[in-house]
């Protein structure tokens, strides 16, 4: 059934809500126009209140119109997002209160780099980053001194790329420490120790290192300041500060085979290149942890460092959920023996699914209570990586994918703000120095600690607002996740089904049980042996089932998106199942053919909230493989095929 509480949450389908939305925006617009009235009245109007008759000025009216027609035209042959007959790519209709805030905030024109010129909605963004961070676990009092922090990003991949500049920052501060040796610090017995500190003994080591130059006077301190900053890898850069440390070698990354590209990105972009990324073997499309230790081994006996481990809170591809508890385990057994790292949550996708796992004060829910509300949603190693995400060191989320939010709504947050300081770069235009101390004193000039040179204050308006309306847990936001957790219990029901009723015509196969709500379907003419053939075969089928932007929209009845499937991403033993299955001949996979060096599935996203519609007693699930029933009579004989291979 429908949450009925989600009724006025979104736009709608069918535009349900657009008096709603036309009533805020025309309130709030007025209110944005007396306010510009009133800064100061007494000046007089510069545009003349007769300029609207004068014939520049309606030439200029005019051809405003005749663009926004024609873009207006052009946009209904966008991808309809809003509709539950769409199954396809991470998005999904957009939240009212997000929409709201957004567009009441951008006549503002907020830049957050920085409170002199965003002095409002940079305090909105902090706040969002101790929302996200409660929602994970972490220390959320900005009055304790090791409390999380979290900004915002234009996406997933500027987060991981943060992640990585910040790990290594903390990899690299021990062994500048040694290296200018304080007296009254002691950091490691050798450079290669140094460097295996683990992150909170790199954030101990700051926090020394700052109290100690606060005891000094102000020429000794800018002497020890400088000697500091000049051996720092970011002011040497990667050659000369590896040149000057023989014992160590560039770090590796660990990352799942299925990482997001942006860890390649990432790589390439520090300078440490994309050899250092190393990309650790799944076992069921989950990180494979017996493969992970194997080659921490490896890496430890070799003396090599690692920089950050990944693990991933539902994959691009699949919605799968790594075994985030284990690794943090694995990681602890590893500090203890000398060999820190970071440990880095890519939850782009997933995190949202968090709400579900909180309770209103901010305390994990029993596994129990989370399950009497689903067929089999948790499962245990699911629930396991949910708890432990509050011991990882940082975590990227998407408020633009599973919190419904405009694009431009990455995010980053990291469990100990202080670690935050070794980020920090210098403006005297932008930046003045904090004249009072405090948590959001120092992160009103947030263009020190992030990437990005500019910002949208209205993205932190629109996620803000959301926050509040819908606080991040099961009461509140997850009403929306756990619709769609129940919309996709019912596909992978239906499913079933469909494989059951097809079966003398079609093969078809669920790689994987999905952990979110994400699930794909691979599909092989029952009798055909050649991935070629079957991989035509899905084309085929998706050119009815993708957008295409040349024909009528309303052509479309449902849309869906595919993926692929590699040995070298799934292993042998799995891809080896899942061809047995589909009947397919692993021969016929021919890696130095891309007609057949893979298995092209169809995936579905559901992420809209009106999958099930009750109130019209409508399952738009059902709806989709009766479509799907039907072109398949299009692209199938009426007999059972027989294939020639």
């Amino acid at each position: 059934m429908t949450e009925t509480n989600l009724y006025p949450c979104f736009l709608g389908p069918y535009g349900e809500n657009d008096a709603l939305l036309e009533k805020l925006m025309l309130e709030f617009l007025r209110d944005h126009v007396y306010w510009r009235r009133n800064f100061h009245p007494e000046d007089p109007p510069a545009i003349p209140t007769q300029a609207a008759q004068q014939p520049a000025f309606q030439e200029f009216e005019a051809r405003l119109r005749r663009e926004l027609h024609t873009l207006s035209a052009l946009l209904k042959r966008s991808v309809p997002f809003h509709s539950p007959r769409y199954l396809g790519h991470m998005v999904s209709d957009l939240l009212i209160p997000g929409l709201a805030a957004q567009m009441l905030a951008l006549p503002y024109n907020p830049n957050n780099v920085s409170d002199e010129a965003a002095p409002v909605t940079i305090d909105l963004e902090i706040k969002v980053g101790l929302q996200l961070a409660r929602l994970f676990g972490f220390p959320c009092d900005p009055q304790q001194e090791n409390c999380a922090f979290g900004h915002l990003t234009s996406g997933g991949t500027l987060a991981n790329f943060q992640a990585l500049r910040l790990a290594l920052a903390l990899k690299c501060l021990p062994v500048t420490l040694r290296t200018i040796a304080p007296p009254e610090l002691s950091v490691s017995d050798s450079d290669y120790e140094a460097f295996n500190r683990p992150p909170h003994q790199a954030i101990e080591l700051l926090i020394a290192w700052q109290q100690w130059l606060a005891g000094l006077s102000s020429g000794e301190r800018i002497h020890w300041q400088q000697r500091f900053e000049s051996e720092r890898i970011e002011q040497l850069g990667s050659v000369r500060f590896f040149a000057q440390h023989p014992a160590l070698s560039p770090p590796v990354v660990m990352a799942p085979v299925t990482a997001h590209y942006s860890w390649s990105k990432g790589m390439k972009l520090l300078g440490l290149g994309r050899e250092q990324l190393i990309l650790v073997p799944e076992s069921g499309m989950r990180l494979d942890m017996d493969a992970f230790d194997q080659i921490l081994r490896e890496l430890r006996a070799s003396k090599r460092s690692v920089l950050l481990a990944v693990a991933v809170l539902g994959t691009t591809e699949f919605g799968t959920i790594d075994p985030i508890h284990e690794l943090v385990a694995l990681r602890e057994r590893y500090v203890a023996e000398g060999y820190g790292f970071t440990l880095h949550v890519d939850a782009a996708w997933g995190g949202y699914l968090a709400t579900l796992f909180r309770k209103e004060d901010g305390q994990l829910r029993s596994f129990e209570e989370i399950r009497d509300e689903f067929t089999h949603f948790p499962n245990p190693c699911t629930y396991a990586a949910m708890a432990a995400l509050k011991q990882v060191d940082s975590i990227t989320v998407d408020p633009h994918k599973l919190g419904y939010l405009a694009f431009g709504t990455g995010a980053f947050v990291y469990r100990d703000h202080r670690a935050m300081e070794l980020l920090t770069e210098t403006a005297d235009y932008v930046f003045t120095d904090a004249t009072t101390p405090g948590y959001f004193n120092r992160y009103r000039k947030l263009g020190r600690y992030i990437l990005e040179g500019s910002k949208s204050g209205a993205a932190a308006a629109a996620v803000y607002v959301t926050h509040r309306v819908l606080p991040l847990d099961h009461q509140h936001f997850g009403q929306i996740t756990r619709q769609t957790i129940r919309s996709t219990e019912a596909f992978v029901v239906r499913a079933e089904q469909f494989t059951r009723d097809i079966a003398a015509r079609l093969r078809v196969c669920m790689p994987y049980l999905p952990d979110t709500n994400l699930v794909c379907l691979a599909i092989n003419p029952t009798g055909n042996r050649d991935v070629a053939v079957a991989n035509t075969f899905i084309r085929k089928l998706h050119d009815v089932l993708g957008t295409d932007p040349s024909i009528p929209l309303q052509s479309r009845e449902f849309f869906c998106s595919t993926t692929t499937l590699r040995t070298q991403t799934l292993g042998e033993q799995d891809m080896h199942r899942i061809l047995t299955i589909l009947g397919l001949d692993p021969a016929s996979m021919q890696d130095n053919d891309p007609q057949s060096d893979r298995l092209l599935i169809l995936r579905h996203t559901l992420m809209n909230p009106f999958h099930l519609d009750a109130e019209n007693d409508i399952s738009y699930i059902d709806g989709y493989f009766e479509y799907l029933s039907h072109h398949l009579d299009g692209l199938l004989p009426t007999d059972p095929p027989t294939f020639v291979n």
